[in-house]
């Protein structure tokens, strides 16, 4: 039957295809794809970690005490019944053989399927059996664990990329989870899957960053979806407007697949832009920067006809790495091959910001916080390890000598803070021309992403080259929400008072000591905020590759000289939102 799920739209576009459902467990489960040779070798890792199970449930049937409760002995009985079940372990074998999956992946899948059944029983006792089932599972996940191919880490399932390919398939895969960390969807990046839902997650949570920046559609805080969706259910992902539809009927499924074509089409519209200027109707010349990951997303922003990097998230060289932190050469040579593959054009590379919703797994100052997005992060977290923070600043400043580089440094509000920042930096330049090693000039800029950079910019600019408006976190701290918190994320307002106000005082700020200035948070690649900052005064916008064209498209229809008194009755407005022109 025909049902929908509403959630909030983070990544545009219609994806249809069958739900692959990550199972939320109390022991964590890898889930990834397996090479067609590596199936007899999984089926007989599943089989060998049910056989253990078994010995380990006769082992203690033996030991058991003549006084034991009759209740204990019976409950034995049936979890080695259950363990020996044909429906389980045949079930578990068809999904390694038919979907290439796992072996712990195979295990949770055929656990739901026998789970729903369970549910589906009229009488009670046997209803409260399926917990017996999910107590068997849960050993036989443990077995596996401890044989020595299971790729999990707390708190997320792990996907290694590699193994998330899967080339032959034919039908269209969507991801339903209840959560998927930053660097689970950085491994996401090169899957087969064409969409994917979530229970938790807000518009600007690093999940929907990430979801906007692999151009794919993608629906966040669908809050029950992984438990209403079966696995294998056919499904439709709106990201257009939120909605995911559970067993579409024909005529609806229909509906889909035109919009999906249509969507193509204008894809292929916008593609022509690609070597077009972005300049005004009143030939006011824009800047269209790309937000990388990581350095070979520089194909996606040359193709993009991006003329620099505004953002290179460095974090993402660090995360999933239990605590190994890259050193120096590593570092260098990944931010060579990101100013090397951008053939001459500007790289901004920011220092690692960590904390908050991107963890680093196990490192060690991965500790749990009160509340994380408030505590050690960012330039905080590197600060705190300086001998962490100059291995990387040296990485940055030798990749220098091969092209423009600038230096990005997030999360500053203290005067303190920059002046460690800019000490740090100069001993990092020392400490490689001990080492005579060749290092090149850097620009130095801010992320203003906290009111009281906002409010400091007289500081901020006495000692920057340029300023980078980061709206993700300057509106979550402005409103102080929580921007991955699906229960507040109505009230996440990029067009708030007070925020548009912050943004509009750091432009004019920047334009009147003629430094640069931009905006590489999502306002930057929403269309709809596009003509706004146009008027306000921004000329300088950086967003992920896959919105560059939109966004130029904005641009060429646009006067600035008829849009600037427009954004200024915006600016005063109580009620800014009501004002917005229509795209």
């Amino acid at each position: 039957m025909t049902f929908s799920i509403h959630g909030l739209a983070v990544a545009r576009g219609i994806a249809i295809g069958r739900a692959v459902l990550v199972a939320s467990s109390r022991v964590d489960v890898a889930h990834y794809f397996l090479q067609p040779e590596q199936v007899e070798s999984e089926i007989e890792r599943m089989r060998a970690a049910r056989d253990e199970v078994i010995d380990e449930l006769q082992r203690l049937q033996r030991d058991m005490p003549k006084d034991a409760p009759h209740e204990l002995a019976a409950l034995l009985d049936v979890h080695l019944m259950l363990l020996q079940d044909e429906e389980l372990n045949a079930g578990v074998v068809q999904w390694i053989k038919e979907r290439l999956y796992n072996a712990e992946w195979a295990l949770t899948s055929q656990l739901e399927v026998i789970a729903r059944q369970f549910d589906e029983m009229d009488d009670p006792y046997l209803r409260e059996r399926k917990a017996d089932v999910e107590q068997v599972a849960e050993r036989v996940l443990l077995s596996l664990k401890g044989t020595g191919s299971v790729v999990a880490r707390a708190p997320r399932p792990a996907r290694p990329q590699q193994e998330l390919q899967l080339e032959d398939t034919d039908v269209p895969l969507v991801l339903v989870a209840h959560d998927l960390s930053p660097a689970d969807m950085l491994q996401f990046k090169q899957s087969v899957f064409a969409g994917f839902v979530t229970d938790v997650g807000g518009k600007t949570s690093h999940t929907a960053i990430v979801a906007r920046s692999l151009d794919i559609p993608a629906v966040v805080g669908a809050r029950s979806a992984s438990q209403l969706v079966k696995q294998d259910d056919w499904i439709i992902i709106d990201g257009d407007v939120g909605v995911v539809i559970v067993d579409p009927s024909p005529i609806i499924l229909a509906e889909y697949s035109f919009k999906q074509r249509q969507e193509s089409i204008e894809r292929e519209r916008l593609a022509r832009l690609r070597h077009t200027p972005a300049v005004t109707l009143d030939g006011q010349k824009i800047e269209l920067l790309a937000n990388i990951e990581m350095p070979e997303d520089t194909t996606a922003a040359i193709a993009a006809g991006a003329v620099g990097v505004g953002l290179f998230r460095s974090e993402f060289l660090f995360m999933g790495r239990q605590g190994n932190l890259p050193d120096e050469e590593e570092q260098y040579q990944a931010y060579r091959r990101a100013v090397e593959g951008m053939n001459g054009l500007p790289v901004t590379v920011r220092t690692v910001d960590v904390g908050a919703d991107k963890q680093l797994d196990e490192s060690r100052h991965d500790a749990a916080h009160l509340n994380p997005a408030l505590g050690l992060r960012a330039i905080r977290w590197s600060l705190a390890d300086p001998s962490m923070f100059l291995t990387q600043l040296r990485a940055i400043l030798r990749a220098a000598a091969h092209g423009k580089v600038n230096m990005l440094v997030p999360m500053l509000a203290h005067g303190s803070e920059i002046r460690q920042t800019v000490a740090l930096i100069e001993q990092a330049r020392q400490d490689l021309d001990r080492r005579g090693i060749v290092h090149g000039p850097i620009r130095l800029g801010a992320m203003i992403e906290i009111p009281a950079a906002a409010l400091s910019l007289r500081l901020f600019l006495k000692y920057f080259d340029f300023l980078s408006i980061g709206t993700n976190d300057l509106i979550q701290y402005t409103l102080a929400i929580d921007r991955a918190d699906e229960s507040v994320a109505h009230l996440y307002d990029p067009l708030h008072p007070a925020v548009l106000r912050l943004v509009a005082d750091t432009i004019a700020a920047c334009q009147a000591q003629g430094k640069g200035v931009s905006v590489c948070g999502e306002m930057a690649g929403d269309v709809t905020m596009t003509r706004l900052l146009l008027g306000l005064g921004l000329r300088s916008f950086s967003m992920h590759p896959s919105q560059v064209l939109a966004v130029k498209h904005k641009i060429l229809r646009s006067d600035t000289s008829k849009l600037a008194p427009w954004a200024q009755e915006v600016l005063d407005s109580d009620d800014p939102s009501s004002l917005v022109l229509p795209n």
